[in-house]
């Protein structure tokens, strides 16, 4: 964990964007630039702007505006912009509307491309067809589909007219579809008549249909024939999605919004359940991600990039506006990494020839599980960057990640922020060495810290991650619900947004994350985050995956319990579990011994592949699991109470 494993070569450093930027403003190093731009955050943004050449209808009077409260900080004052004039209007009409938009694969291999000029056109006359459907500025268009182009059409088409996108989640179920279009009180709902995972059929149309009748605010759903099912069919509300764009016209007017107008509403559960709408506009979310794809995945025209990913998820939508802004392609796959062969995932690299790959660290903890042999097969040299986020990342995974997929020649950029500020409050740069695990440092202009349980800033020791300054692409508060953001983030200490991470901070100046301190256990007085004990369970040559919660107990306040999959070959044994037990001993000390091991076949898990603790440990505890909706392999819940 304390060496450094990769130093970026003059391939990396001469020709990186942020290269150019530093020589712009001589700036020498690292520590310098990250300094200047948390100093001075007001000249960073300035800076980024005219750097990434982001274009304005209008342009802004002032940065920003905290005059009501570091809370309610406003961005690009008086500017006029749209996001998608600067990520698909301008390229459309230039030498570049020839290159591709949008690649698309599914499980079975089939594709489709579409160039920016394509794209355009067809955004266009879905735009006018939600115009015709009488959509007007600051509407809400809900989007529950399969990863096929029309959903970045929908998407796109919503923001065009000043419209409000709120991409969900296509594995969640009707109510949970029900509760985000409600709150938002969504007008329309885009939908498909179902898709393909792992071979079978999934009617996301029948959970559709139940958002239909429950929802009052929905006037109509616009249904896309994926597969020419049977499906039910609402004559009131429904229409097909090629009706809806018959003899639309392929030109259409982008609106001009003010830098502070909604853009996007993207849901994010909440550890109530409950779900949280994060609010985001369209000069903020914009200035937020082209900073980060730009600068920190290095993008350029000619490169395709792949986040595995679903849009529900705040790195769908992250991807789609980055990219293009820089008019380089991206890949939708609709479909499992590991079906119908464990080499799927590879397999997509090679035959797409993508440059930069995306996924989270238990998305690879799953892909190892199937052994070297099926990377091996295929060609992935074109790959340049490997990224990731979800979730902290334990050492043998990240390894293997960087030595068996990227020949430990290529950075994995490991970055964390959230849905609420749509973008990371931590990141790596091509031009920095890296650590295993680590995520570097400070994102540029985001003025972070590591505070202990006082409020002070404390380093080499695990704390609560902050940020001591506005960013733009902060969350407007949550959709109808200002008090609650305020009691999420602004509550602990004055003027400090509380993220709710353990990060660390090493005497190199390496960042690293410790899990979610909403998942904290206290043992006996100390407090540990599960990431840590996972991470010692997954170091055990028999243990593919790793889930850890705190649960009662009268001496020393809590205690732990472990939960995990083995790799095949291994099956569980009184012996195994107490030689899991003396593993994590060895590496984290007596204190931390586990309760109890507990062996299952599989963990719940978000589509993104994110353990979801809470579900784990609401179910073992015998308490009422409040929302189940994020989680796709809901059979998973039933190892967990099977281990009880």
């Amino acid at each position: 964990m304390n060496k450094i494993v990769w130093k970026p070569t003059s391939d990396y450093i001469d020709n990186a964007n942020i290269t150019r930027f530093m020589k712009k403003h001589n700036i020498k190093n690292y520590e310098e630039l990250i300094k200047k731009s948390t100093d001075d955050i007001s000249w960073l943004w300035d800076e980024v702007i005219k750097d990434l050449n982001i274009e304005w209808y209008q342009p802004y009077t002032k940065v920003y505006d905290d005059s009501k409260g570091i809370q309610w900080t406003k961005w690009f004052i008086n500017g006029k912009i749209n996001i998608i004039h600067n990520i698909l209007d301008r390229h459309a009409i230039s030498a570049k509307k020839n290159n591709n938009a949008i690649i698309w694969e599914n499980e079975q291999g089939d594709n489709r491309k579409l160039t920016y000029e394509q794209l355009y056109k067809e955004v266009n006359k879905f735009a006018n067809a939600l115009k015709k459907l009488g959509i007007k500025k600051g509407d809400r268009i809900g989007i529950y589909m399969p990863m096929v182009p029309e959903i970045v059409i929908g998407f796109l088409a919503a923001m065009k007219i000043g419209a409000i996108s709120i991409p969900i989640f296509s594995g969640f179920g009707g109510h949970a579809l029900t509760s985000r279009l409600d709150i938002a009180g969504a007008k329309i709902l885009l939908t498909a008549d179902g898709s393909i995972r792992r071979g079978k059929t999934v009617n996301i149309k029948n959970e559709a249909d139940i958002a239909s009748q429950l929802v009052k605010s929905l006037e109509h759903v616009i249904v896309y024939k994926r597969l020419g099912n049977e499906i039910s069919w609402n004559e009131e509300k429904d229409i097909w999605w090629r009706d809806v764009i018959a003899n639309q016209s392929d030109e259409c007017e982008t609106e001009i919004m003010d830098s502070e107008d909604y853009a996007m509403i993207i849901f994010s559960s909440g550890t109530t359940g409950k779900p949280k709408g994060t609010v985001h506009t369209h000069g903020g979310a914009l200035a937020q991600i082209a900073k980060e794809v730009g600068y920190y995945f290095d993008v350029k025209e000619n490169d395709i990039f792949f986040w595995l990913t679903d849009i529900g998820w705040m790195m769908g939508p992250w991807m789609i506006i980055g990219v293009q802004t820089f008019a380089g392609a991206f890949v939708i796959y609709e479909g499992a990494p590991n079906w119908p062969e464990p080499d799927r995932l590879w397999q997509l690299i090679e035959s797409q020839k993508i440059t930069h790959l995306g996924i989270s660290p238990t998305a690879i903890r799953l892909l190892m599980t199937y052994g070297d042999k099926w990377p091996k097969k295929h060609d992935l040299s074109s790959l340049k960057f490997l990224g990731s986020t979800g979730e902290p990342w334990d050492a043998d995974s990240w390894n293997w990640f960087f030595e068996k997929i990227g020949g430990k020649k290529i950075p994995i950029i490991n970055i964390s922020g959230g849905t609420e500020i749509v973008g990371c409050f931590l990141s790596p740069l091509p031009i920095t060495d890296l650590k295993p695990c680590t995520l570097r440092g400070p994102g540029l202009g985001m003025d972070i810290d590591v505070f202990d349980e006082d409020g002070n800033p404390i380093r080499q020791k695990m704390g609560h991650l902050v940020a001591k300054k506005p960013a733009p692409s902060m969350t407007r508060g949550f959709w109808n619900e200002p008090d609650r953001y305020i009691e999420t983030y602004w509550s602990r200490w004055p003027n400090i947004w509380y993220h709710g991470d353990w990060a660390k901070i090493d005497k190199d100046g390496f960042w690293s994350l410790h899990g979610r301190s909403d998942d904290t256990i206290k043992i006996a007085g100390r407090r540990t985050g599960p990431a840590e004990i996972e991470a010692a369970l997954i170091e055990h040559p028999a243990v593919s995956e790793a889930a850890t919660i705190g649960i009662p107990d009268e001496i020393k306040g809590e205690d732990i319990v472990s939960f995990v999959v083995l790799k095949p070959g291994y099956t569980p044994s009184e012996d195994l579990r107490d030689d899991l037990k003396d593993q994590v001993v060895k590496i984290m000390g007596k204190t931390l011994k586990p309760r109890d091991i507990k062996f299952v076949g599989d963990l719940p898990k978000t589509r993104s592949a994110k353990i979801v603790r809470r579900i784990i440990k609401a179910t073992y505890l015998g308490e009422e699991v409040s929302d189940i909706s994020s989680v796709e392999n809901i059979k998973a819940v039933d190892e967990i109470k099977n281990a009880m």
